[in-house]
């Protein structure tokens, strides 16, 4: 299969691209610098120059190719119109790949988030909708909301479309900038491991070359107009992951408690995003795709000392 990748150079995109030519397809990856280009090309992948805001440019690869993956972002609105701005620039990308691969069949893989159930006590899982739950959602996971929405209504409009919902920590040895670097950042400078309150709220992970393997499955085989969950790890209480941070570290992992979180502190912008529960299935996506998490798990990862390498 003839794939076009955007975003192969991220965090999950440099695992995608070997991740589909180790499996037999040829990949051509989406490349706006010279730099971008190279990594594309180190990967094995052919070249496309161009970039997101050129949607003449993405419908004529998507319609050159058998089928899409996309995971990239516009990073370059965050400076002025941060991350809200960064999540509505993608809503005329899925309209572009939408008109270049209307009634041809041909597979579309987006990727998306996974949200919350709210307060319904259980697990979130591939049937729920976007981002479901009630005022906690707002800005970017809204428009994230419609994003989405959209990416999979495609599947009405005759494209084997379908979102691979990435767990909240997509944990890897080449992590540089994810939710975990902060934590871990925040406690160097902090000089102790902070966790909201009792810390038993739910967090999931999964390691990235898991992602990849799901995103290749979905492309291969996944039927339209689906959710898939991108989760190893589906109910990590957030103390266990302090605690694991604080003993490869030499720290103590302390409560921080829920008087205080939502002013300036210990976690910063991080207030909201720490206190949230986040557990989720992938019963679905394993018995639908066949997909295994086969990577080592998040408190594995920690104990492999890779996040603690750097000064």
């Amino acid at each position: 299969m003839r794939v076009f990748v955007a975003g192969g150079t991220g965090h999950s995109g440099s695992y995608i691209i070997p991740e589909l030519i180790a499996a037999g397809h040829e990949v051509t990856g989406l490349a706006r610098s010279d730099t971008a280009a190279a990594a594309v090309s180190a990967l094995g992948a052919k070249v496309r120059r161009g970039d997101l805001q050129d949607l003449d440019g993405l419908k004529e690869a998507a319609a050159d190719s058998d089928g899409v993956i996309h995971v990239a972002h516009r990073q370059d609105l965050l400076p002025s119109g941060g991350i809200d701005a960064v999540a509505a620039a993608e809503l005329p990308i899925m309209l572009a790949y939408g008109e270049a691969l209307t009634e041809t069949g041909k597979p579309l893989v987006v990727a998306g988030s996974i949200g919350s159930p709210g307060n319904l006590g259980r697990p979130a899982t591939e049937e729920d909708p976007a981002l479901p739950g009630g005022d906690e959602y707002k800005g970017t996971l809204r428009v994230r909301n419609v994003v989405e929405t959209a990416a999979v209504g495609l599947a009405e409009r005759g494209v084997r479309s379908s979102v691979v919902r990435i767990a909240n920590i997509a944990h890897s040895t080449t992590d540089r900038a994810g939710f975990l670097v902060q934590l871990i950042g925040l406690a160097k400078e902090k000089g102790f491991v902070g966790y909201p309150g009792e810390g038993t709220n739910l967090w999931n992970a999964v390691h990235v070359r898991d992602v990849a393997s799901l995103f290749r499955l979905a492309l291969e085989k996944g039927p339209a107009g689906k959710y898939w969950h991108a989760v190893g790890d589906g109910a990590i209480p957030l103390r266990e992951i302090a605690e694991a941070i604080g003993s490869r570290l030499g720290l103590p992992a302390v409560s921080i408690p829920a008087d205080v979180l939502m002013v300036p502190g210990y976690f910063g912008f991080l207030a909201n995003i720490v206190t949230q529960n986040y557990p989720a299935s992938n019963l679905i996506t394993r018995r639908t795709l066949g997909w295994e998490p086969a990577q080592p798990s998040l408190l594995a990862g920690l104990d492999n000392g890779h996040y603690f390498s750097a000064s």
